[in-house]
C-alpha cells in the first residue's frame, strides 16, 4: 500500500469477500488433512506436494493411516525401483498407488522384483511401467518391467501414436442414449477422456437429479427437523422443501423419511447405510492356500471376470477391486477349477476376504 503499485480495489470489498469463503471453508472442515507436507522427509521422497495429503486420505481410508511414515519410505523405494522418475500426475499417482499396495501387503522391493509369489498390481503401476504414461529418459529398467508386466508388451514410443482416432460421433450417440438427451461438447470431451468416471457421475444425476443446486450445508450433513431448504430447479420453478421427521428403521435397514414440498406432505424410503448389516461376518482366506484367493486390500468389488466351474491358470485375472481410485485386479496364484464365487459386482470387502476357492 501507499505506493505507485497499489491497486484501485476496495480493502471493505475484499474483507466481506473474505468473511464469504471463511464461513464457506467450515463445511470442507472434514475433508481436509491433518498433515503437513512441509518435513523434512520430503527430499527423501520426493512427493509432490497435492499428493501428500491426497494419499495420506487413500491410507486412511484403506486403513493403513497407521503406517503413513512407512508409507512415505516405501514411496521413495518405489521411486527408486522404476528409475527415480519425474513425478506428477499422472507417474506420481502409479508410485503412491504401488507404495498403499507394497505396505498393504508387506512388501519389501526384493518380494517384488525377485519373490515368487503371483501378484496383481494396480492398474495405474502397469499403466506408468507398460508405457501409456509415456517412457522416461533411458526407459524403466528392464528388470522391474518384466517382473510387472509379465508377458505384456510394453507401448514403444509416444502413446498417443497407437491410439485410435477419437470417434467423437459414435460416443455422442452413446451419451445420449445414456443421459436421455443430446450432450453437450463437454459432455462428449469429459466422457472420451474419463470414460468410466463420467459414467458413474451421469449414473448418479440420473437417480438422484442434479444436487448441485442444494446448499452446501444440507447436502454434507442433511437437515434438522423444522429446516427449510429452497430450490431452483428451472427459471420460475422453486421448491420449498421442509424436513420433518424419520421414522425407525425397518427390518431390512430402510427408513421413511417425511417431509413437505411447497406444503404438501410427502414422504420417501431410504437405506440407512449407519444400521449394522445383518450379514454374517465375511469368511478369511488362508494365506498359506493357493488356491484360496483372498482380497490384497479393502474396497469394492467392480468386476469379475469368472463364474463358478471355469477352468483357471495361474496369473489369470479373476476379478478386480477399487478403493479411492485405486484399481487392483485379483489374479489365481493356482490353475485349476472355480468351486466357490463369493463375491459380486458392488461387493465390499476387507484385506484377506475370502474371493474365490479353486480346486
Amino acid at each position: 500500500r501507499f505506493s505507485d503499485r497499489e491497486t484501485d480495489v476496495d480493502v471493505k470489498q475484499l474483507d466481506a469477500i473474505a468473511d464469504y469463503w471463511r464461513t464457506v471453508r467450515e463445511f470442507y472442515t472434514p475433508f481436509e488433512s491433518p498433515v503437513l507436507p512441509a518435513t523434512a522427509d520430503l527430499y527423501e521422497h520426493e512427493m509432490p506436494g497435492g499428493q501428500y495429503t491426497n494419499l495420506y486420505q487413500q491410507a486412511r481410508a484403506l486403513g493403513l493411516v497407521d503406517q503413513w511414515t512407512r508409507i512415505c519410505h516405501v514411496y521413495a523405494q518405489v521411486n527408486e525401483m522404476f528409475g527415480d522418475i519425474v513425478k506428477v500426475t499422472p507417474t506420481s499417482k502409479a508410485v503412491g498407488d504401488m507404495a498403499l499396495f507394497m505396505v498393504a501387503n508387506d512388501l519389501s522391493p526384493e518380494d517384488v522384483i525377485s519373490g515368487d509369489r503371483e501378484l496383481a498390481y494396480p492398474a495405474s503401476v502397469l499403466d506408468l511401467i507398460g508405457g501409456n504414461m509415456g517412457q522416461p529418459p533411458g526407459g524403466f529398467p528392464a528388470q522391474v518391467q518384466q517382473r510387472l508386466l509379465k508377458e505384456r508388451q510394453p507401448v514403444v514410443g509416444r502413446p498417443g501414436e497407437s491410439m485410435p482416432p477419437a470417434d467423437f460421433m459414435a460416443t455422442r450417440a452413446k451419451l445420449q442414449e445414456l443421459l436421455g438427451y443430446e450432450p453437450s461438447q463437454q459432455e462428449v470431451l469429459s466422457s472420451l477422456l474419463y470414460p468410466k468416471v463420467f459414467q458413474e457421475f451421469a449414473e448418479h444425476r440420473k437417480h438422484y437429479y442434479d444436487p448441485s443446486g442444494l446448499p452446501t450445508n444440507a447436502f454434507f450433513y442433511g437437515p434438522d427437523p423444522g429446516d427449510e431448504i429452497s430450490l431452483d430447479l428451472e427459471p420460475g420453478k422453486t421448491l420449498i422443501i421442509k424436513y420433518l421427521t424419520t421414522g425407525e428403521p425397518h427390518a431390512d435397514g430402510r427408513r421413511t423419511v417425511f417431509f413437505e414440498v411447497n406444503g404438501i406432505p410427502r414422504d420417501v424410503s431410504i437405506q440407512d447405510h449407519s444400521q449394522e448389516p445383518l450379514t454374517p461376518a465375511a469368511v478369511k482366506a488362508d494365506p498359506g492356500d493357493l488356491k484360496q484367493v483372498g482380497a490384497a486390500m479393502p474396497g469394492m468389488v467392480v468386476t469379475v471376470a469368472i463364474q463358478v466351474g471355469d477352468a483357471v491358470k495361474k496369473g489369470q485375472k479373476l476379478l478386480s477391486i477399487e478403493a479411492m481410485k485405486m484399481e487392483t485386479s485379483i489374479n489365481a496364484e493356482a490353475s485349476g477349477i472355480v468351486t466357490e464365487l463369493l463375491v459380486k459386482p458392488g461387493s465390499q470387502v476387507e484385506t484377506g476376504d475370502l474371493l474365490v476357492k479353486i480346486e
